[in-house]
């Protein structure tokens, strides 16, 4: 249909890979984020971790889980900024946006500012935006100096229609560079098309030794529980130390921080069954549960575990009650070209993870594609011998910026 052919589609493309390696703590050490845009953001991102964790949780039973809810919620920020009226409103209710126009931006640059590692820092930790546009089509100015000031994404010219693959090359590259080299092949070929205007990219990566490494002649090949039924053989690391810690509720949950403690990981170890913990995951019981550790001697066993994971979001953001941006005929987004032509065609996040004896390393990408619409207490024991979630947190912000679930180390 002609009609048809004149609409603009807007594809998101949300690509991670992620390593571990580096964090301390799910909340800023002084309880809050520092800044009330900078907290208010922070708040909305998190809370939008732990509703795509439920989702993804309730789907993919007995998997490995691996994201960056931060990379998704920043792509989704920038393409958010071009939306507008019941289009807007959707994504602004999953996203839980609550603030006006001017400290949402603002928190949006405080917290791209502060998630990344300074000077003399022992650790790496980087994120990148980017804007790439089809040559020739008419971006609105206040769009893409929106996300140029606030969001460090500059824009770059290609050419969709006449040069597909040296514009996936180009994106590909990108993302490659920005994530070490971890995440390769973030678009793939169908995921352009001939009708494709823009995309939207996200890099996250971090890199981290552990503040107390395990010794890599402790680590000993044992039996790891991923069902009732089901035993693996993992190597599983040991060490004892002194770590943050708690024990309740039929759960165990430990903090292990990274070198200069600025970063950790906080993993959550269920007696019962580790889905049935992640349907009532929310921030408000992370937080209790984070403040209600104390340090204390503990005999940690964990597994070394490595592996990747590929999700097309498009069904599923819509079912978190966003359908209106994935609809060619009702989606708004005339705040980047002026116009109702554009649409999210797909949303595609990839991620790998990688927990060793040294520490861990963490990227993800997120690409966002534009179509035309056609004190001492007693020694405890935190053994992980069976499925857990973890999730890697920047302490001075309070940002969930990788979260997931070994269901099996060696799948």
């Amino acid at each position: 249909m002609a009609f048809s052919r004149n609409i603009r589609a807007l594809t998101a493309t949300i690509s991670g890979l992620a390593l571990f390696a580096g964090t301390t703590g799910l909340l800023a050490q002084d309880g809050q984020a520092n800044g009330k845009n900078l907290a208010a953001i922070v708040n909305s991102n998190n809370q939008f971790a732990f509703d795509f964790y439920r989702m993804v949780n309730a789907s993919d039973t007995e998997k490995n889980i691996f994201v960056s809810p931060y990379s998704i919620s920043t792509a989704l920020a920038m393409t958010f900024e071009g939306s507008r009226n019941n289009t807007q409103k959707e994504m602004a209710g999953v996203l839980h946006f609550n603030l006006p126009d001017a400290e949402r931006q603002a928190g949006y640059s405080e917290l791209l500012d502060g998630t990344k590692a300074g000077p003399g820092k022992h650790y790496k930790l980087e994120v990148a935006n980017a804007l790439w546009g089809q040559k020739g089509y008419p971006f609105q100015s206040a769009f893409t100096g929106t996300i140029s000031r606030f969001y460090g994404g500059g824009f770059n010219s290609v050419d969709y229609a006449g040069d597909k693959a040296g514009s996936i090359r180009k994106i590909n590259t990108w993302v490659e560079d920005k994530t070490a080299g971890k995440i390769r092949d973030l678009i793939h070929p169908d995921d352009i098309s001939d009708l494709t205007r823009l995309v939207l990219t996200n890099a996250i990566y971090f890199k981290g030794d552990w503040a107390s490494p395990f010794k890599k002649a402790a680590t000993k090949d044992e039996a790891f529980n991923v069902s009732a039924t089901k035993k693996v053989r993992a190597p599983m690391m040991q060490q004892t130390g002194h770590f943050r810690f708690v024990r309740q509720d039929g759960l165990a949950a430990i903090e292990l921080p990274y070198v200069d403690n600025e970063l950790s990981m906080m993993a959550i170890l269920p007696d019962g069954d580790v889905e049935k913990l992640g349907e009532s995951l929310t921030a408000e019981k992370i937080q209790t549960l984070h403040s209600s550790m104390r340090s204390q001697k503990v005999d940690v066993f964990i597994p070394r575990f490595k592996f990747e994971t590929r999700y097309l979001l498009k069904s599923r953001l819509s079912s978190m009650g966003m359908p209106e941006a994935f609809n060619e005929n009702l989606a708004d987004f005339a705040g980047i070209t002026g116009h109702k032509n554009l649409f999210i065609s797909e949303v595609i996040h990839q991620a790998m993870i990688d927990v060793n004896e040294e520490g861990s390393e963490a990227a993800a990408a997120t690409a966002v594609i534009m179509n035309g619409k056609s004190v001492e207490f007693e020694r405890e024991v935190f053994r992980a011998d069976h499925p857990f979630i973890f999730m890697i947190v920047q302490n001075s912000t309070g940002s969930i910026l990788f979260m997931g679930r070994v269901s099996n180390p060696v799948n």
